[in-house]
This record gives structure tokens, sequence and C-alpha cells, in this order.
């Protein structure tokens, strides 16, 4: 959890835009924490789509239990092993894969890790979008995925956050 505060109404607003969350049928959510996000995104989600959130804490799984809802699946574990954790849930490859896991306080060749998972596993067009208040994500996967194709900042809410998107072009970048 990147932040002791949840995220405003206005944060999520823009994730939800900028995920376009509409149109994805299969959604990854890393990091959800006590899951006011992942409520959120399941209002926005169509009644055909699959969410899965990936929570490393046990606290945040358990909170995470209690949302009834048949499009969703709790999963605890790491976001490194997307892959397998995607394949034992039979879900094909994400359309949009949104962290809110903080990158800055991940070590490096973990952070890298995760990146390189997301990259691997979105389907082709599909995007990436991290909601931090550092600027380490960026850092550690412009390398990987390129440049974010946006970021934007979100002044309404505690403390301010950035909205990266990346999108996985077609030949596989």
């Amino acid at each position: 959890m990147g932040s002791v505060i949840p995220s405003s109404r206005f944060l999520e607003q823009r994730i939800v835009e900028a995920s376009n969350l509409s149109a994805a049928r299969r959604v990854v959510e890393l990091g959800p924490g006590t899951g006011g996000t992942t409520r959120t995104f399941l209002r926005h989600l169509a009644q055909d789509a699959q969410l899965l959130s990936i929570e490393l804490s046990p606290y945040f799984h358990d909170l995470l239990g209690e949302i009834a809802d048949p499009r969703f699946t709790n999963h605890l574990g790491s976001a490194e092993d997307l892959a397998e954790i995607l394949a034992l849930h039979n879900m094909g490859q994400p359309d949009v894969v949104i962290s809110g896991i903080p990158f800055s306080k991940m070590p490096e060749p973990v952070a890298t890790l995760v990146a390189q998972a997301v990259k691997d596993n979105l389907v082709e067009g599909g995007r990436f979008i991290a909601y931090q208040f550092r600027r380490d994500v960026a850092a550690i996967t412009d390398p990987i995925m390129g440049a974010p194709a946006n970021c934007t900042m979100e002044l309404r809410n505690i403390p301010p956050m950035r909205v990266y998107s990346w999108h996985k072009a077609a030949d596989g970048r």
C-alpha cells in the first residue's frame, strides 16, 4: 500500500478513464490494498468481464475476500508471478493491468521482474496503468515498455498521484 489514505474518487475516475475499463474483458489489479479501487473498477466493468486482484498482504487479501462479485477473483501472491497466477485462474492475457503497488518501495530487481511480467502477459494493444506518487515506476518500466503514452497528475488526492499509461504495441514493445 503506497498511501495510508484511500484513493480519492477523482483519482479512481482518472484510472478508470485511462484504463478504458468499460471496453476491457480481462483486467488485473496489482496491489489492491483495502479494495476501494477494486469496487470502483467492478462498477465500471461489463457483466462478462473478469477482474483478478493480486495482493501480497494476507491482511488486505482477507479484506478483499468480502467482495462478493462473480467477476472478481482474489489472489494472495506476488505480481512478479503474473504468468503463473493467470494460468492458475484460467485467465487469458489481460487487456488491462492496473498497478497501485508502490514501485518506489520495491527492491529494483523485483520491480523490474514485475514490469517485465506485465509486458510479457498483456495482450497486444493492452494497457498498463500505474498510479504512483513518485516517478520510480517510469524509470523501471520505460526500458521494458518504452516511454509512457501518457502521464497525468491528479491533484485532488492525498498525496497527489501520477497516473501513467503504457500501451503494448502489436510488435510486442
